[in-house]
């Protein structure tokens, strides 16, 4: 199967070309390096050193054999260029992580605002008017978000993966309608992964085009038995307060006796998944796409639910480190529960990485051997939602 990766020099993308292209797929990565050009703009790097682009492609033909195309291509401008590539390459597949990830960053200032809806948006639709107009059947895969749901869902009923059966009143009688789940996102990033789905179902309903949305949790961890066969594969470690998600944060802080900084009470729920499950979850998305007129397949890609403040407690026990409270730049509740359906992947036979699994050796294997590269003035979140919020620069015991 031939599969364009679209943001394959990222986070996540780096280690799912790896992962395909050992798998046997023919992979093509198609990035605008946009993110080492954000890390320029931050004045931040990696924790692990990330090397050039053609010297990751030229190292995994080295050790494997196996070659991995690479174009610099930018989605949202280069739309003719696209198209012209999907023509010529004729991909069975396109996995899609070429958008701005970061909510931090995208509430960062208006120019971030505006690049992250421009870059997102844009890009997504240019990829999705390309496969219709290409008039080739391929399957698109998206990686998504578990925060187009919002944190407001209480109560013992489980998030559904992507919709919804409600009841509508009408005079005769109530009716059952299937809907997409309700959007509540909580921050400009997660607003482009709402009207991405709106997109998507639109695309699914007009053109027939086949698509699934992987809706994930947080990804926590950094390597993949592919990243970890030689340091020049190696896959980033964001630890900043920008992109650095939160256990990765914990993670570093931990590793340079750094208090661990929990933002609010700690309370808020989120859904995490490591990313060795998030590379198999798409080669598992790859493998079952939806049939051409089918509505949008929809995934919950998470394994596991954590208070923040538990992590923290989690990190603080192995450790030793103290926990720091801050106040939270973010507007969103105090405390919240978050009780997700993911019987899908389970059901399809993924077998996760829990994180009492893999804490140690995260700690062990990167946080402490790349702790010398860490900036410390990085590491308090200074991105707020809200004019007129503060972050404080000292910490609070």
């Amino acid at each position: 199967m031939k599969v364009l990766v679209l943001g394959g020099d990222g986070f996540c993308g780096w280690p799912t070309t790896l992962h395909l292209s050992d798998k046997g797929y023919d992979v093509i990565v198609v990035d605008n390096l946009s993110r080492r050009e954000i890390d320029l703009e931050l004045e931040v790097e990696s924790l692990t050193p990330i090397r050039p682009m053609g010297e990751r492609i030229r190292t995994w033909k080295e050790l494997t054999g196996k070659e991995i195309g690479f174009v610099n291509l930018d989605l949202a401008e280069e739309y003719e260029r696209f198209l012209g590539l999907l023509r010529d390459e004729r991909p069975d597949a396109i996995v899609h992580f070429g958008e701005q990830r970061a909510a931090p960053y995208s509430m960062r200032n208006a120019a971030a605002k505006r690049y992250t809806v421009d870059n997102n948006v844009r890009g997504t639709h240019n990829v999705l008017v390309a496969i219709v107009e290409s008039g080739l059947d391929i399957a698109l895969v998206h990686l998504g978000t578990m925060g187009v749901y919002g944190y407001g869902w209480s109560g013992s009923a489980p998030i559904p993966e992507g919709y919804l059966t409600v009841k509508v009143p009408t005079p005769d009688g109530e009716i059952e309608r299937e809907i997409l789940h309700p959007a509540n996102p909580g921050s400009v990033y997660h607003m482009t992964k709402t009207l991405d789905q709106l997109l998507f179902a639109f695309y699914a309903k007009n053109d027939q085009l086949r698509i699934t949305d992987l809706h994930q949790g947080i990804v926590w961890g950094t390597q993949t038995p592919q990243t970890a066969l030689d340091e020049r594969l190696i896959n980033r470690f964001d630890y900043d307060g920008d992109y650095g998600t939160v256990l990765n944060r914990f993670l570093m802080q931990a590793a340079i006796g750094h208090p661990l900084t929990v933002h609010g009470t700690g309370g808020q729920t989120r859904a995490f998944i490591h990313i060795r499950d998030t590379v198999r979850c798409i080669q598992i998305a790859l493998e079952n796409p939806p049939d051409r007129g089918d509505q949008v397949s929809v995934f919950n890609q998470v394994t596991e639910t954590y208070r923040v403040i538990e992590l923290a407690e989690l990190i603080a026990k192995e450790t030793g480190v103290e926990i720091a409270h801050l106040p939270n730049p973010r507007r969103e509740a105090v405390e919240n529960d978050l009780n997700v359906s993911r019987e899908r992947f389970i059901a399809l036979g993924l077998d996760a990485t829990t994180l009492t699994e893999g804490l140690l050796e995260e700690i062990r294997d990167v946080a402490n051997k790349y702790s010398y590269r860490a900036d410390t003035t990085k590491i308090i979140a200074r991105s707020v939602w809200k004019q007129g919020m503060e972050t404080s620069p000292d910490l609070v015991s």
